[in-house]
């Protein structure tokens, strides 16, 4: 995902959790499913194969089944575990190289956390966890939800495992910029109207790109997916598991996949929610979730014109004409930032308004406040409930402090991908595509994707196939009208991988476990605690 205001996916954002007043559990569960957007990259070359969008790609090369020896020490050490956060949960800091082609180069930490089986059944081991980003804080995802809110016959049969990845949260993160700093980056126009607007964007980008080069450039190049899902086959052997069993969302689904292309003889049960399509280059990664965030915007203004409080015009108003209403609303914010009752005098502009409504397309529990939002600052001119939205999706504090969720974003997407864009200029070349794909979000979502353009570190990775031949069956989840990972990714990643199921829920939002359907939840279950995948083309609703 880029570092940009748009939905990360917008096209490389990564998005947060919903604000305080969503219910605890759907707030802990999205919160680090973030915007998954430019992402992938890859390792070693092997076969070849078409990939989504009609081009041959290399596929992802296993890794040989043996451990190098220089990576012994990493592979041996012992794990110093100690009571942390809530009851019953444990940490540990584990050592990783921070170049696996040069281990004697230096380490990186990681931080790690764990919470026991809690059943009496038979074990089965470890349950690693991930919700997304990148820059998702996996250890915040176990703690707040996953390790007190997965099944309890899940949480009863298997010790839930969560590590933050290389660059995130806990596990040395990268860093930029700090709150106010980031607060003018969040701010910065992100369609700009002239040549005078579009220097303005560049050089928000550049100053971003910079800063992270400066205060993290020991990482900058070693935080990539193919690194980050190494780090986790060392965590499995210090867990004392034979195969590695795992359930990512969003971006996680793109950690998973690459887990099981480098290591497919000890992939375990794997369950990838929202699936990325590794595939796909960056700028086809920001026009198909562009597209996303238009199908997910129809349904909302669907069911707004349903509903009395909708501020989008009335019952008869079609998703085209409401569309234009918040259009024309944007343009007003663009030429008159309108008040947000912030502590630190901060306006709701154009560029945090589209970001809080993108954030309110992941989960369509959020409609409603949604829609609360828009009649405030449409009808009032109180910007408060948007830029609480957009807060959210940031990850700011009300001390105005950011969490490092978009400068780790920004780094590994960096890093896995080449740019979505060489300048500006193409950008401009590439509007109307983007507005075709979304009249509403498209300007945003395309300026967005420039980011990485910039970036002090060139990218390492490439687009790819990953097929993980010999890997035991693994469970591909996709959603139809999931904005931030589009179904399409979930057909062509289980099409790609030699032993998928591909699981199709029939719903709104962003990833399907846990969001309510027995039928998913089910399959699921049976195939974490069975080890029976769902039939190949099974549908839930």
């Amino acid at each position: 995902m880029d570092t940009r205001p748009s939905p990360s996916p917008p096209p490389a954002r990564p998005r947060r959790s919903l604000p305080p007043v969503a219910a605890s559990r759907a707030t802990a569960r999205m919160a680090a499913a973030l915007l998954a957007a430019s992402a992938l990259l890859v390792s070693g070359c092997g076969a070849s194969g078409a990939g989504s969008d009609g081009t041959v790609r290399a596929a992802l090369a296993a890794l040989p089944m043996s451990t190098p020896s220089a990576l012994s020490p990493y592979y041996t050490q012992k794990l110093s575990w100690r009571e942390c956060g809530a009851p019953g949960f444990e940490c540990a800091t584990m050592k990783v190289p921070l170049d696996y082609d040069k281990p004697a180069s230096g380490d990186i930490k990681l931080a790690v956390a764990r919470k026991k089986a809690t059943g009496k059944g038979k074990p089965l081991g470890s349950l690693l966890v991930n919700p997304g980003g990148p820059g998702g804080s996996a250890i915040a995802y176990l703690q707040q939800y996953a390790g007190i809110g997965y099944p309890a016959e899940v949480r009863a049969r298997y010790d839930m495992v969560a590590v933050d990845p290389r660059g995130v949260a806990r596990s040395e993160p990268v860093e930029c910029l700090d709150g106010r700093q980031m607060d003018t980056f969040t701010e910065t126009d992100m369609t700009p109207d002239d040549a005078k607007e579009t220097d303005t964007l560049v050089s928000a980008d550049r100053k971003f790109a910079e800063a992270c080069g400066e205060h993290s450039a020991r990482l900058l190049r070693h935080v990539s997916t193919v690194e980050a899902a190494r780090d986790m086959d060392v965590l499995r052997e210090l867990l004392g598991d034979k195969k590695l069993n795992y359930v990512g969302a969003s971006y996680g689904t793109l950690l998973g996949a690459t887990y099981a292309g480098l290591f497919p003889h000890r992939t375990g049960r794997l369950v990838l929610d929202g699936a990325m399509d590794p595939s796909l280059d960056a700028r086809q990664v920001n026009l198909d979730q562009t597209a996303g965030f238009e199908t997910a915007f129809q349904a909302f203004s669907a069911d707004c014109v349903k509903q009395a409080d909708c501020p989008l015009d009335g019952k008869d108003a079609t998703p085209a004409q409401i569309g234009d209403r918040l259009q024309k609303f944007f343009r007003a914010l663009d030429a008159r930032p309108i008040p947000a009752g912030d502590a630190d005098g901060r306006r709701l502009t154009e560029s945090l308004a589209t970001i809080g409504v993108v954030a309110a397309m992941y989960d369509q529990s959020t409609w409603e406040q949604l829609r609360e939002a828009l009649h405030s600052a449409m009808d009032e001119n109180d910007g408060a409930g948007l830029l609480a939205l957009s807060d959210s999706y940031y990850e700011r504090d009300s001390r105005g402090h950011y969490s490092n969720l978009m400068m780790a974003n920004a780094a590994v997407n960096c890093l896995d991908l080449p740019p979505a864009f060489d300048g500006p200029e193409q950008v401009e070349q590439a509007l109307p595509q983007f507005e075709k794909a979304s009249p509403v979000f498209g300007p945003n979502l395309a300026w967005s994707a420039l980011n990485c353009t910039y970036w002090p570190v060139r990218a390492t990775g490439e687009p790819h196939r990953i097929e993980a031949k010999g890997a035991a069956p693994i469970v591909v989840v996709g959603t139809t009208r999931d904005p931030a990972t589009p179904y399409r990714w979930a057909q062509s990643l289980s099409r790609q991988l030699s032993s998928a199921h591909l699981l199709t829920y029939e719903g709104d939002g962003h990833t399907a476990y846990g969001r309510g359907s027995a039928c998913i939840d089910s399959a699921i279950n049976t195939y974490l605690l069975r080890g029976t995948p769902p039939a190949r083309g099974k549908r839930c609703t």
